[in-house]
């Protein structure tokens, strides 16, 4: 097995070394293959300096990778996912909140054959106005996506790399790669992890993200849920209001059958109608969304199902 650790830069030049010496002492006792992925995403201060030294001292295990300008967290992992070559992927951050001293347990959790293993702050070093909003997005995350996780947000995660290719991350998605693998069948188990407050530098991101991930949430939901079969979301919703216009339309029915009260003139006749437009308008989306769903998969070869792994017997290795 070949490990990738992935931790994404920005601004944290006094963390780095700090960073390498932890992972050396946490992986090289193992004696497998592994690489540190640095990604600079546009830091302002010598981080990159930094992460040029480290690469230069351990060429063997130290990769630096220079975005040309800050991207955002999620690009910056994306990147260093693309650009591992390791058979299980650790992401971290490179503040040092999270400890690499935790992957060795991580990795111990991957050989009994989970594909995921997230990480659980449960002792989590940061202000309550930074861990209120993580717990309702947790609780609302885990809920929608159906993935119950006590810590989204921790960035200290282990991956088998086939569970986390063949989707790409935009936004804020990189703390929704557990939901990702799980829709094409990831084993995944959370573990209670260390987490240390800051030592160097400052928070990078505030309050302002959790909207940010509300939003994204809506996404997720629908590629996860939806992607292959959008007519369910879409004729659901359309079917739904037919029906709601059509009880409307008996309800009008009855008043004028029952107490001669006219039907063309009541406000709830006119809203009937449009709810009715607007089931069939959505029904049509979904056809529209149907053709957009074949084409996707079609011209680019990509299957509707996911393998774990295929096995062939020879006639003489039956069991």
């Amino acid at each position: 097995m070949k490990l990738s650790i992935v931790s994404p830069v920005y601004n944290e030049e006094e963390n780095l070394p700090l960073l390498y010496e932890a992972v050396y002492q946490a992986i090289n006792p193992l004696e497998i293959a592994w690489e540190l992925i640095l990604v600079d995403d546009g830091s302002r201060d010598n981080s990159l300096k930094e992460m040029e030294k480290l690469a230069a001292a351990d060429p063997q295990h130290v990769r630096l990778i220079e975005l040309r300008r800050n991207f955002g967290q999620t690009a910056a992992i994306a990147a260093g996912i693309d650009h591992a070559t390791g058979d299980v992927v650790v992401l971290t951050d490179a503040d040092l909140q999270n400890d690499p001293a935790d992957i060795p347990m991580m990795l111990e959790k991957i050989d009994e054959g989970y594909d995921v293993v997230s990480g659980w702050r449960v002792n989590r070093q940061d202000t309550f106005t930074r861990r209120l909003p993580s717990q309702m997005a947790n609780w609302m995350i885990s809920f929608v996506t159906g993935v119950h996780l006590h810590d989204y947000g921790c960035t200290l995660k282990a991956y088998r790399r086939e569970v986390i290719t063949g989707f790409h991350l935009y936004g804020e998605m990189h703390r929704f790669i557990p939901a990702f693998a799980n829709s094409v069948g990831a084993k995944i188990i959370e573990l209670k992890v260390h987490h240390h407050a800051r030592r160097f530098g400052k928070a990078k991101y505030g309050l302002e993200r959790t909207m940010k991930v509300v939003l994204d949430l809506f996404t997720v939901k629908f590629l996860s849920s939806y992607a292959n079969k959008p007519i369910y979301l879409f004729g659901g919703t359309g079917i739904t209001l037919i029906a709601i216009s059509l009880a409307v339309l008996f309800y009008l029915f009855i008043r004028r059958v029952f107490f001669d009260i006219g039907v063309v003139t009541s406000p709830l006749f006119v809203m009937s109608t449009m709810i009715a437009l607007m089931g069939f308008q959505s029904i049509l989306m979904g056809l529209i969304a149907e053709l957009l769903a074949r084409t996707y998969h079609e011209s680019q070869g990509k299957p509707t199902y996911t393998i774990r792994k295929v096995v062939n017997f020879l006639p003489e290795e039956k069991p």
